[in-house]
């Protein structure tokens, strides 16, 4: 195998399956916060920059 058809070769898988591999992460990562079960970890990060020190 030459130099060029390994370059060809990935080339190819990059331009297919790279791309879908990099649309399905993008996709699970656009979806996380929004699962059902991430409601109150969501809402306890978003409201912990106004928290106090000596509010316990």
């Amino acid at each position: 195998m030459s130099a060029h058809s390994t370059y060809d070769t990935l080339r190819h898988l990059a331009d297919s399956w790279g791309l879908l591999a990099m649309l399905l992460v993008f996709l699970v990562l656009v979806a996380w916060p929004f699962r059902p079960g991430a409601r109150a970890k969501n809402h306890q990060a978003a409201t912990m920059i106004f928290k106090d020190e000596n509010d316990g």
